[in-house]
């Protein structure tokens, strides 16, 4: 190992172990929320140069919102489980172990997503049925699907580069990969769609160059030996440890991916029954939603590896204070990004919705009750993410499943059965205040666990 390698290792440890929470987790944290926020453009460009093409090519978009997350479902199992791990092993300074781990994930998910994409070419049009689709905007749907599915090992593999790039304290390149095919989406977009002519299908395009430019730049501190870990075909190896502590903690993202897919199915069913402009009013809803979760979410994956490097590492004063400092900031980051998107809901939601009063109706009403639900929402997270950091698989999985799983398909039928489209409006802010349930037994059983650690520490 070269002495630039030893260096970069040397710095890595002192920042992670000695520089104040307060300034590394931020540190870690503001390239991350960048990157996702500019992930989320991704989504919501679409969206919006789309509308302009009617409610029927809206909804289409909106209904492959699923396709996006059944792609993220392929790669974040092993891209979350991974994180964890390698972070956990890099704080007992085992670097190979840690490339083996990140070799394993990235070669395993692009021969997923290859079986995906060959699966949904194969399937489109029950694919995009089994989604959502209308027979109003079967046609859209499929247009708009076929460049993704060509896109998706890259954007598996994708998923796994930019965990474990941040894994390995390296947010910036992370956020720089993310980040400049965001920028690219939203030049292409008008390009394709409009001076091409080719409609929804040139969004899909669009969206399908700018993730294949996303993952160029993510690989190459990988293939010019740039980065800590070693990316090899030579280092994939399967092992017990490997598979267990990938899929133990990995499952928990990998069930909400899933769980994701179904809830959107169930719900795009359910508005489509309703009217195309509910399917477009829910859908455009979930994008504008995206920027604050992309928020709260990048916050969480600049805390989680720092709690997991310490944890391994066993510093647990670090431990929790990073939890303390984490919470605080999410709460009150929450409420304020809460009041803003509520106080301007209705501005928000014209510009995708244009004339049509009923689809503003029910996007407004929406993005008002998820922006009250907000500071719950994120204070869940963080417990989330302190779960995923200390490898405790069991507290990840129920609370990554919650949003979206048990707190949200129980109460989905019934609000849906008995107030219609304001139902569907209102069952997402409902299932996060739902989720307080679960999160404050499993965050006293985590609190225990750093006590008795803590304890034998000491006897030690």
């Amino acid at each position: 190992m070269n002495s630039k390698t030893n260096e970069r290792q040397e710095n890595r440890r002192t920042l992670m172990l000695n520089e104040p929470v307060s300034r590394i987790i931020p540190k870690m944290a503001v390239p991350t929320i960048v990157a996702f926020l500019i992930n989320s453009v991704y989504s919501l460009a679409d969206t919006f140069f789309v509308s302009s093409l009617g409610e029927q090519a809206t909804a289409a978009v909106s209904v492959n919102a699923s396709l996006d997350q059944l792609i993220m479902l392929c790669g974040s199992m092993l891209a979350v489980g991974a994180n964890s791990y390698i972070a956990r092993l890099l704080g007992k300074g085992d670097e190979k172990k840690a490339s083996q781990v990140l070799s394993t994930a990235f070669f395993t998910a692009f021969g997923i997503g290859l079986l995906l994409m060959a699966l949904g070419l194969t399937f489109m049009t029950p694919m995009v049925r089994l989604l959502g689709a209308t027979p109003t905007c079967e046609q859209y749907s499929i247009d708009y699907a076929t460049y993704i599915l060509l896109a998706a090992p890259f954007m598996a593999t994708s998923f796994v580069m930019n965990q474990c790039l941040r894994s390995e304290g390296s947010a910036t390149l992370s956020m720089i990969g993310m980040g400049f095919g965001g920028v690219l989406n939203c030049i292409l977009d008008p390009i394709f769609i409009f001076g091409l002519d080719m409609g929804v299908a040139g969004a899909s395009l669009a969206t399908a160059i700018s993730k294949l430019v996303s993952f160029s730049i993510l690989i190459f501190p990988y293939i010019t030996r740039k980065s800590l870990l070693h990316l090899s075909i030579k280092n994939y190896y399967i092992s017990k440890d490997i598979v267990t502590e990938i899929v133990t903690v990995g499952s928990s993202s990998a069930f909400r991916s899933a769980l994701a897919v179904v809830a959107g199915i169930m719900l795009n069913d359910m508005a489509g029954n309703i009217s195309d402009a509910v399917l477009a009013g829910i859908g455009v809803t979930t994008k504008i939603m995206m920027f604050p979760f992309s928020i709260i979410l990048g916050f969480g994956n600049g805390f989680q590896p720092v709690v997991g490097f310490n944890w391994g590492a066993k510093r647990y004063d670090r431990v929790r204070s990073s939890y303390r400092f984490s919470s605080l900031v999410a709460i009150i980051g929450a409420t304020v990004m809460g009041l803003i998107v509520a106080i301007f809901a209705d501005q928000i939601i014209v510009m995708f919705a244009g004339d049509n009063e009923y689809m503003r109706e029910i996007g407004r009403i929406s993005i008002i009750l998820q922006c009250i639900a907000l500071p719950v929402h994120a204070w869940v997270a963080v417990v989330n993410m302190l779960c995923t950091g200390l490898g405790n698989a069991g507290g990840a999985f129920v609370l990554a499943t919650a949003r979206q799983g048990s707190c949200f398909i129980p109460i989905l039928f019934p609000l849906a059965f008995f107030f219609g489209a304001y139902g569907i409006a209102s069952v997402q802010a409902i299932a996060d205040i739902l989720t307080l349930a679960l999160a404050i037994p499993i965050l006293i059983k985590v609190k225990k666990k750093i006590s008795r650690a803590e304890k034998e520490l000491c006897s030690e």
